[in-house]
């Protein structure tokens, strides 16, 4: 069994005077300072909680660095709503890479972490000192969405829920959730609502962002963004592990397969019985990810 692994608390300042968070774990016995840390970035309405799992499995031999994006967990929430998008997201990872001297490194990143991902492939090269992504774990995210999944996520981000209890707040997010993940109970929906709920000052648990993330899905246009496809090719040459949950409404089969015929060093592993998205402690996804971190070495 993964032990858990621990970390410390680390901040940076965004180009715009955010006070952004991000989580680093402890270095391991068997870690080795010429690896790359692997920089996990999580989806829209997620955070740094999300990859704990991933210190637990794999912290003892690689530096893992969980952030929060703006707006999310421990970091500051932008004045301006209409920065909640993936350029300034890529220029928020740029400040804290040189924060922390970073030059090389692995990004996984779900969802909109993925589409991060393709954009800092395509952009940090041209930074100075350049930046380097020398492996990719994509979590169900593609240059294109389905159309399903993305009405799903327009109709339910920037909702204020709250709740009473744990127990209320798994129940709450469980609607809907054969979508996600259809074999959980509740012991795992409580799971679920702690990662991505907080306890406010009133007592009420919420939802652990800014409600406004979801404003530039409100322009015209703004929910697809640029065409990813072109960006896309910048991890032509990069090792890359595609990981696509099999119910997925985000990343349907179609474009996973053209992922992947498009990267010349690319695999693809589907999570068995998993929506969008994998939360990455799944057997499917561990032993992708070892496997694919083992090469990498």
């Amino acid at each position: 069994m993964a032990r858990a692994v621990e970390y410390k608390d680390g901040y940076w300042w965004s180009a715009d005077g955010l006070r952004l968070h991000y989580r680093d774990y402890a270095m391991g016995e068997n870690q080795s300072d010429d690896r790359p840390p692997i920089i996990c970035l999580p989806g829209l309405t997620r955070n740094a909680r999300d990859f704990a799992t991933i210190a637990d499995s794999f912290g003892d031999q690689w530096r893992v660095i969980a952030l929060d994006f703006r707006g999310r967990g421990e970091s500051a929430y932008a004045k301006d709503a209409m920065t909640y998008v993936p350029l300034t997201y890529v220029q928020d990872l740029e400040a804290l890479c040189a924060e922390l001297n970073i030059e090389k490194f692995i990004a996984l990143g779900t969802s909109l972490g993925g589409i991060v991902t393709m954009l800092s492939a395509s952009t940090l090269s041209g930074t100075k000192p350049p930046r380097q992504i020398v492996g990719a774990i994509i979590n169900d995210i593609g240059p294109d969405i389905d159309p399903r999944g993305l009405e799903r996520i327009k109709n339910y981000v920037g909702q204020g829920r709250s709740y009473d209890t744990w127990a209320h707040a798994a129940r709450g997010l469980s609607e809907g959730g054969e979508l996600m993940f259809p074999d959980y109970e509740l012991s795992d929906w409580i799971g679920f609502a702690k990662k991505c709920c907080k306890l406010s000052s009133s007592g009420r648990i919420i939802l652990d962002y800014d409600s406004r993330i979801s404003e530039p899905f409100k322009i015209q246009g703004g929910e697809a963004g640029v065409d990813l496809w072109p960006v896309f090719k910048a991890l032509s040459d990069i090792p890359t592990l595609l990981l696509r949950g099999e119910i997925s409404d985000i990343l349907s089969a179609e474009t996973a397969d053209k992922m992947v015929k498009q990267l010349r060093k690319a695999t693809l592993r589907t999570v068995k019985n998993v929506g969008h998205c994998p939360a990455l402690d799944e057997p499917d996804c561990v032993q992708a990810m070892e496997g694919f971190l083992n090469k990498l070495r």
